[in-house]
């Protein structure tokens, strides 16, 4: 689970960090990660929030999707810069997917929507 102040929990805080100005997107074939930065949340730590859709599976499928996202987000926390906001939206093919798989996923993913 991640700490309290690193999710992002509300849906205008979502939509801000898909839709909003300045927000970037790289994708692959398990994951797609939204990153916005704005000057409210400057020297604030990153928020995360995930997106799971029924596509995906069904509630075990999306649930156990969910927390391999979480874990692997966890683990990268410190490298995320201050006042970021992401979500992390599961494509159908992240079902499949093995721990390992996805892990690499999320380090690439976030990677590219950090330095954008």
């Amino acid at each position: 689970m991640l700490p309290a102040r690193h999710r992002l929990r509300e849906r205008t805080d979502f939509t801000t960090a898909v839709r909003g100005p300045g927000a970037s997107r790289a994708g692959g074939r398990l994951i797609v990660v939204h990153a916005n930065r704005t000057d409210a949340r400057a020297e604030l730590p990153p928020r995360v929030g995930f997106v799971v859709s029924k596509a995906v599976g069904n509630a075990v499928v999306r649930n156990r999707t969910k927390r391999r996202l979480r874990a692997s987000v966890a683990t990268r926390l410190t490298g995320i810069p201050a006042g970021l906001d992401l979500v992390v939206r599961a494509n159908p093919a992240a079902a499949d997917a093995t721990w390992d798989e996805l892990d690499l996923a999320v380090g690439r993913q976030l990677e590219k929507a950090c330095r954008s």
